[in-house]
């Protein structure tokens, strides 16, 4: 068993401003805006359209781009996520079905008085996974499929776009796969910047430079250690 992190969700670049975390560790799912032409028969969300608590009077008319899809949120029944970029695809496509993906973001610390391992004004945090239900899909596997084959993912933005152009398509196993309640941090609660352990000793990556932008690998044993942290935190919320 292995997994690759990878960022997601809205950023102070688009669509200007992060999801917020509550004092509990609870947060919200923002995503970015979409950035592409869509296909006419498309129906694609705006952020007026989404259920959130957060302010989004600015952009309320702006399509999102609802990338991963997480059932159950935002009106999606099906875990999915492609991506075009090579940098996260190609780790991506070296894993296999039954391996996790980890989803993390950089949320905005709400609240007048947060958890401790909350960071400061901003940090970055786990806030869903996917047990892979198959093994990825590069372009020309998706091509390949049939069309009852694709619409395991016609929830997904890359295939809702004019233009397909994802370079990897996962698909979570709907048993092993969510959107959290309560985010896992990977900042270290002094400061957003600053990476935890489970950076610095779990992953492959250094946790030096602007680390919370790109996709990290975890082994057999970081990836339980991330796993058995958010049960731990479920857990604790489900007794108080």
């Amino acid at each position: 068993m292995r997994s690759v992190a990878i960022n997601v969700g809205a950023n102070t670049n688009e669509p200007g401003f992060r999801g917020p975390i509550y004092d509990d560790g609870r947060f919200e799912y923002v995503p970015i805006p979409e950035s592409e032409p869509m296909d006419t028969e498309a129906t694609v969300p705006t952020y007026g359209d989404l259920d959130l608590h957060v302010d989004v009077s600015s952009v309320a008319d702006v399509p999102v781009h609802l990338d991963p899809t997480f059932a159950g949120v935002h009106g999606s029944e099906l875990y999915t996520y492609g991506d075009p970029h090579g940098v996260k695809a190609r780790p991506l496509l070296e894993l296999e079905a039954g391996d996790f993906v980890f989803f993390y973001a950089t949320l905005s610390t709400a609240g007048s008085d947060p958890a401790d391992w909350i960071a400061p004004e901003w940090g970055t945090y786990v806030i869903g996974h996917f047990r892979l239900g198959r093994d990825p899909l590069s372009a020309a596997d998706y091509h390949d499929l049939p069309p009852y084959g694709k619409e395991v993912f016609s929830e997904n933005a890359h295939c809702k776009r004019e233009r397909f152009d994802a370079d990897v398509l996962l698909y979570g196993d709907g048993m092993g796969s969510e959107l959290y309640d309560i985010a896992v941090p990977l900042s270290s609660r002094a400061a957003g910047v600053d990476a935890n352990r489970l950076v610095t000793d779990c992953s492959s990556d250094s946790g030096k430079g602007p680390w919370w932008r790109r996709p990290m690998k975890f082994d057999a044993e970081g990836t339980e250690e991330l796993l058995e942290i958010h049960d731990a935190r479920a857990h604790e919320r489900a007794f108080r």
